[in-house]
């Protein structure tokens, strides 16, 4: 498949990221197949806290990260595990953007712990996606013990590597999807 642009998001903003280790690996599993792919690396972005009453236009780079993550054919999100959930920094991302830029989208998920499943993140992810009309991939990655499982940006174990490129695959596969009808979350999203 050819004229797929697909954008990762990291939302770890640490230097030797297992997180954007496993996007860059998903990354080229998209290229593989044909996809222009793109990482947003969100040390690289202005994202005051989000405010309600400050206009996006206004608030650092939020209205550029919202017109790439809406130029994209397909999203994939990544996020160490913190507390059961996933990382501010992709929470203040994400709090900038909405049905314009996810809607319809495909999107694929990466959830990243030092220690057991980061099973809580993927589904909080998985739960905002949802309210934004995306249509989330069943086939998601879950990396725990995550130093053991990446040394030096390298996969030690094939099998979850070949995982992670699999769901690079599937974001470009099922890019053009169009999800009918939209989700029940979608409908029950309104501003606070």
């Amino acid at each position: 498949m050819t004229d797929v642009h697909v954008v990762a998001v990291c939302g770890s903003l640490r230097d030797e990221s297992f997180t954007r280790a496993t996007l860059q690996r998903a990354l080229e599993g998209a290229g593989d197949v044909g996809a222009e792919t793109d990482l947003l690396d969100l040390r690289e972005f202005d994202l005051p806290l989000f405010d309600g009453d400050v206009d996006r236009e206004d608030a650092g780079d939020a209205a550029e990260l919202a017109r790439v993550l809406r130029d994209a054919d397909a999203i994939i999100l990544g996020s160490p595990m913190y507390h059961g959930s996933y990382s501010s920094p992709l929470k203040t991302a994400l709090d900038y953007c909405g049905f314009d830029e996810f809607e319809d989208k495909t999107v694929g998920l990466v959830g990243v712990a030092g220690g057991s499943f980061p099973v809580t993140t993927l589904e909080h992810l998985r739960s905002v996606c949802r309210a934004l009309n995306a249509w989330v991939l069943p086939h998601q990655v879950a990396i725990p013990r995550a130093s053991s499982a990446i040394e030096g940006g390298v996969f030690v174990d094939e099998k979850l590597e070949e995982r992670v490129a699999t769901l690079g695959r599937r974001v470009v596969q099922y890019a053009a999807i169009e999800p009918d009808p939209g989700s029940f979350e979608g409908d029950q999203n309104v501003g606070a």
